[in-house]
């Protein structure tokens, strides 16, 4: 019998198979487990653990982190408004710039900054603090087990089974790209691209923004080149069974001492990229075919660029993603990694690439410090959008740009509405792209429109099932879901899931008799940002000047309201200036004693420090603000009165003056008992009290 060869990534998940057999069954017994390790899925275990709960983690593969920790290493963020992106979002990057600094390495953004700032990290430093935000939550964690089968007594889940055996547990969470296990569950679901009149949606149905190519897309015989998908446009009204195109995110580099050679794609065709050869003969002054996003370590983050003719994406090849089984994935998966090295291989040999673009590629290698498991290759395929459930409410464009206020939120979703390519139809005049929706911002700033996503978008029907909440595969149309689809996003809408998985478990109830002022309270608590932001005005907003005074930016120890840990209701502004950082935090006027906001910080020095405050002064504001310093058992109460004006060119007030010792461990807290009027947190400085002259 003959052999048949194998590739490395190949043998490697067979590999993962064979372990998969030989591993003795341990099943999980949680009161809440999450299915899928995407940054969704790790943000809902560590916030459902947070919350007291039992939880065991359950990813399909032997990767942990989803693109988070696979190759996306330049936060989408930049286009969100950050404000509204605190809870584990921040502290995950928070860490992450810990992480560098501990190492002396000074990133070229500050996370306490809430501007517009480009964000980026490598793949390792993610991952590392991923492993260590889940050890601390004390999240079990069980890689290598794909789903297989779900057992349900009624409309309650009672366990899924994998290789391992059956996972039981009072609630479950997929966070699966693909929502495997809301689909295994009997939950209703639809894939592909609604109609433009079942949701009034005008960005719905088929979308052709991307100008046609004065290129031949057939052959001699007449038969589509490959890489052509379809030779119809189609009802341009109606809805597509197509999704947006999958691809992966390259970690690379260009340095000598990090670089390693593209592996050799294992059968490459020049004739397959005659449609790609055309396009360059045609348009010699095309752009980089790669979106390149610089990256700290001297790399490059590598994705497929949505303005782009050709690019890192098989268009047309994701269709069959989630209906496929684990074998029937690992094809796929197989099958985009072999066209990104065959398309590599002919962007760097081809004469008819423009010169600039074959010098410009071979320079380009993979990491040899990144992903030496799977030869230095991401694990992870970038599935930008799979199935959506069809739950208690779905999100559509009109709740993005229309209406974006709901009664039941689990967070803030501002990123633009972003569709990638979904079909290439080759016509009798050209070659046209189809699907692409280019980002929608709000005019004249950098971001989309905030909105909220609310809890009933993450629920299934109560006649479907009434354990399981499904916080990235959530309800919403192919519209609403092209903004909704990125990780900051997941990685808040995921969060909030783990928080009311935890409470659904604590309480015995379902998922949609959870009651919302305590999931809300919870929330807030995880410091969570539940409130629609007050936007600067536009022309403020342009070029993402957001900041009115950066805090590292001024002397002494600067606690930013971004830093503190929040409890009860309060609401982000940036109405009145000067603020500090992106600005303020107000309670709107409720003056219940259930906000608080609680810095900890250690003090730099021994001595006396002036302890500083800043708030915007107005009438409105409170006159009895409660300030306390604890340490230990000593306390020190100070009352701020935020009707009167800072000094003159002074961004802060001092408050008082109090004695620390250094590294000594303090708790700065702020209530609004009894406040009557707006409590307002923007920052504290403390100063060392200058030493009389001898």
């Amino acid at each position: 019998m003959g052999k048949v060869a194998v590739s490395p990534p190949m043998r490697l998940l067979l590999a993962l198979g064979l372990l998969l057999l030989a591993r003795p069954a341990r099943a999980a017994e949680a009161d809440v487990i999450v299915y899928g390790a995407t940054p969704g899925g790790f943000c809902a275990a560590i916030a459902a653990a947070r919350e007291g709960a039992k939880v065991v983690l359950i990813e399909p593969t032997a990767h942990v982190g989803g693109v988070n920790t696979g190759g996306l290493s330049f936060s989408d963020s930049n286009q969100t408004v950050r404000s509204t992106l605190l809870g584990l979002f921040a502290e995950w990057h928070r860490r992450i710039a810990a992480d560098y600094a501990t190492r002396g390495v000074k990133l070229p953004y500050d996370v306490a900054v809430k501007n517009n700032a480009v964000w980026t990290y490598e793949p390792h430093v993610a991952a590392r603090v991923t492993d260590t935000m889940l050890k601390e939550a004390g999240v079990t964690v069980l890689t290598k087990q794909p789903l297989e089968s779900v057992e349900k007594e009624g409309t309650k889940i009672v366990g899924f089974r994998t290789s391992a055996g059956l996972h039981t547990a009072k609630v479950f969470v997929d966070a699966t790209y693909e929502g495997d296990l809301m689909a295994k569950a009997g939950v209703v679901w639809h894939l592909g691209r609604d109609s433009r009149d079942e949701y009034g949606e005008s960005l719905a149905g088929r979308q052709y923004p991307k100008q046609k190519m004065a290129i031949d897309g057939f052959d001699a015989n007449g038969l589509p080149l490959p890489f052509i998908t379809t030779v119809r446009l189609g009802d341009a009204q109606a809805g597509e069974e197509t999704v947006m195109v999958y691809s992966f995110r390259l970690c690379l580099t260009k340095d000598p001492a990090n670089r390693v050679p593209f592996p050799a794609p294992k059968a490459y065709d020049p004739a397959r990229f005659e449609l790609v050869r055309r396009y360059f003969l045609k348009y010699p002054n095309a752009p980089l075919p790669w979106d390149l996003y610089p990256l700290p370590g001297d790399k490059f983050d590598a994705n497929n660029g949505i303005g782009k003719m050709f690019s890192m994406g098989l268009v047309g090849e994701a269709n069959g993603w989630c209906a496929s089984d684990p074998a029937g994935r690992a094809k796929l998966w197989e099958k985009h990694k072999e066209y990104t090295l065959e398309f590599y291989q002919f962007l760097t040999t081809d004469a008819a690439v423009p010169a600039k673009i074959r010098a410009t590629m071979a320079e380009l290698g993979l990491c040899r410090d990144e992903f030496p498991e799977t030869g230095h290759w991401s694990p992870q395929l970038y599935v930008r959008e799979g199935r959506r459930m069809d739950g208690r409410y779905t999100l559509s464009q009109k709740d993005i740009i229309e209406e974006p206020k709901k009664d039941d939120p689990i967070a803030v979703s501002s990123f633009p509405i972003d569709s990638h390519d979904c079909r290439r139809i080759a016509l009798p005049d050209g070659v046209l792209n189809e699907g692409t929706i280019f980002p929608v911002r709000m005019p004249g700033r950098p971001h989309g429109y905030p909105y909220h996503v609310p809890y009933r978008a993450i629920t299934p029907a109560a006649a479907e099932c009434t354990n399981l909440l499904v916080p990235v595969a959530l309800s919403a149309t192919h519209v609403a879901y092209s903004s909704v689809r990125v990780e900051p996003t997941w990685m808040a809408i995921g969060q909030s899931a783990g928080v009311a998985a935890a409470l659904v478990a604590q309480a015995g109830v379902t998922v949609q008799a959870l009651d919302y002022p305590q999931l809300r309270s919870r929330l807030l608590a995880q410091n969570q940002v539940l409130d629609l932001p007050i936007l600067p005005p536009t022309a403020e907003a342009k070029g993402s000047q957001a900041v009115s005074l950066a805090p590292r930016s001024l002397p002494g120890l600067i606690l930013d309201d971004a830093e503190a840990t929040l409890s009860g209701a309060w609401d982000p502004s940036a109405s009145f200036k000067p603020h500090i950082g992106t600005g303020y935090l107000h309670d709107g006027q409720r003056s219940d004693g259930l906000s608080k906001a609680t810095f900890r910080f250690k003090a730099p020095a021994d001595g006396e420090f002036e302890l500083r405050m800043a708030y915007s002064a107005h009438p409105t504001r409170t006159k009895r603000l409660p300030v306390t310093l604890t340490n230990g058992p000593q306390v020190q109460a100070f009352t701020v009165d935020q009707t009167i004006a800072l000094p003159s060119g002074d961004a802060f007030r001092t408050i008082g003056t109090v004695r620390l010792r250094r590294d000594g461990d303090y708790v700065l807290e702020v209530t609004n008992k009894d406040t009557e009027g707006f409590a307002i947190v923007d920052a504290f400085q403390l100063l060392p009290v200058a030493s009389p002259a001898k």
